[in-house]
């Protein structure tokens, strides 16, 4: 049986994956990990979330809003080469029972359930500690994205100067 805060409350509008991530990134922001959604990675996977803590650890976030997106998602350990810890962000309202499966590596992932407001770490995702050498690469591709997103809004016209 099925504990109250797994159930959607019919009257409430379906979750997108922005509300999650905007309440994952509150939540993140009060913990000192700043993020950047939709990052590209060098195999050709994109992360829903990706940040940095106050150590310099790389956070990934993959998103499901809906079940069917969850269990036919089957490409996500691609992520775990990319980061030092990774999560599973979903709404309140989404059956969690298949991130408790072996085929979800509970021991790998941790779980934040959000919304548009905030969000709540249910459970921490363990440290699988990349080599420094990877992790300074991200980090450096993770800061140069998060520079030319920042370039591109103050000055729409930039990337198209001498080009």
């Amino acid at each position: 049986m099925q504990d109250a805060a797994s159930k959607l409350d019919s009257t409430q509008p379906l979750p997108i994956a922005a509300d999650v991530a905007r309440g994952i990134t509150r939540l993140f922001a009060r913990n000192d990990i700043w993020c950047l959604a939709e990052v590209p990675l060098k195999n050709n996977r994109r992360a829903d979330l990706m940040g940095v803590d106050a150590k310099g650890l790389i956070v990934i976030v993959e998103i499901k809003v809906a079940r069917g997106d969850l269990l036919g998602d089957s490409k996500w350990p691609d992520y775990l080469d990319f980061c030092d810890r990774f999560y599973w962000g979903v709404p309140p309202g989404l059956d969690r029972a298949p991130l408790e499966t072996e085929a979800y590596q509970p021991d790998k992932c941790g779980v934040i359930v959000a919304d548009g407001y905030d969000g709540e770490i249910l459970r921490q995702a363990p440290l699988d500690p990349l080599a420094a050498a990877r992790r300074k690469v991200q980090v450096e591709r993770l800061a140069r994205i998060a520079m030319r997103r920042h370039t591109a809004l103050l000055d729409p016209d930039c990337g198209k100067i001498g080009g």
